[in-house]
């Protein structure tokens, strides 16, 4: 095809240019076998991942109901004593908790925990707790928070 360009411009001339054809498609699927096997253990990884977080959470459910059951007692020593005793029962065995009482029962919340330790005072008020009226006791409360957030849960719970 031969064009005259005498006599044109530089507009008629870019005018005359037939644009360039579109390149093909891209395909998003993979070239290789490599990334769909990243992709299929990336996806694993998500999946183990998300299902350790979710048993994680639902294993702590118990803590966690612990904790606002806890601030609701407001520092009241035998609600507090009550709730130490049903987040250990679910916790550990029953036949472990449920027959500890006075000093094995302090003894046992010292041993599951680290870096636990009960006063005479505070002792006192847990084992009573539950058999006398007590005043209310703001230390007791940290204690007891202390024990549920960090107490060691049996594994084969």
């Amino acid at each position: 095809m031969s064009v005259d360009v005498e006599g044109k411009s530089l507009v008629d001339l870019l005018d005359m240019l037939e644009p360039a054809p579109p390149p093909d498609p891209v395909s998003m699927v993979p070239q290789t076998w490599g990334w769909v096997v990243l992709a299929v253990l990336v996806a694993g990884l998500i999946a183990i991942g998300v299902h350790v977080y979710l048993r994680h959470r639902r294993m702590n459910a118990y803590r966690r109901e612990a904790l606002i059951e806890l601030a609701a007692a407001k520092d009241n020593p035998a609600k507090i004593a009550e709730i130490l005793r049903r987040a250990a029962l679910v916790a550990f065995p029953r036949n472990q908790v449920a027959g500890l009482h006075g000093d094995e029962w302090i003894s046992f919340l010292t041993q599951t925990s680290d870096n636990m330790h009960f006063s005479d005072a505070d002792t006192h008020t847990l084992t009573a707790a539950p058999y006398t009226t007590i005043p209310a006791n703001p230390e007791l409360t940290k204690l007891a928070q202390r024990w549920i957030t960090s107490h060691k849960r049996e594994r084969n719970t």
